[in-house]
């Protein structure tokens, strides 16, 4: 699963020492400011370094501060995902959970695992042998953004094209359009994505 390449003007991006006094173990993080943000705040992990999403009018006490909860935030939900889809067997757990909830469980993949050689898409699928693999990218993320990339690929075992049919199975997910706008954010930040050889993309997403 592949974001169509960004070509809109790299948001700002500042970097933040490592002795950032608040942020314990965080290491390096990066403040990337964005004109196009006006209240929400977004934060991941990138190479090795934590990466927050802010609006551009944002003043040096907000930043910190915005920076201070985030990364602290984040650094629990990681220890939440770690525990609750730690394994491959924890993943198939829940794509089944979400087959079940949003495509009336009618998708059933024979395997759903991790995988560290996916950089260029979130997630992948061959319907052929009902295989689904994420990337390790999405590890720490959130859960609702996980849980759209496996209905994502959960919906190309019934459809393998991107077809009309195809994007209604992936919107029976109710937060769709927030999971592609946070991800669209992800590679908007990094900017240096380059476009996948297939046509296995997202469809264009907005933030709430």
């Amino acid at each position: 699963m592949e974001l169509r390449p960004d070509r809109r003007t790299p948001a700002a991006s500042t970097a933040v020492p490592t002795g950032h006094p608040v942020t314990g173990g965080a290491g390096e993080i990066e403040v990337r400011r964005s004109a196009r943000r006006r209240r929400t705040v977004t934060a991941y992990r990138e190479h090795g370094r934590t990466v927050v999403l802010i609006p551009a009018a944002f003043t040096a006490a907000e930043e910190r501060r915005w920076v201070d909860q985030m990364v602290a935030k984040l650094q629990v939900r990681e220890e939440r995902r770690r525990r609750t889809l730690a394994s491959d067997d924890d993943l198939m757990a829940r794509a089944e959970q979400l087959s079940a909830a949003h495509l009336d469980g009618r998708a059933v993949p024979a395997s759903v695992r991790w995988v560290d050689n996916q950089n260029r898409r979130w997630g992948s699928c061959t319907p052929a042998d009902r295989t689904i693999r994420l990337s390790g990218r999405l590890r720490g993320m959130p859960e609702f953004v996980v849980d759209y990339v496996l209905v994502h690929e959960l919906a190309h075992l019934l459809e393998p094209s991107h077809d009309a049919h195809f994007w209604s199975l992936v919107h029976a997910y109710p937060r769709a359009e927030r999971a592609l706008g946070f991800l669209e954010g992800v590679e908007h930040g990094r900017g240096d994505l380059a476009p996948a050889d297939d046509d296995d993309e997202l469809e264009p997403g907005t933030l709430d």
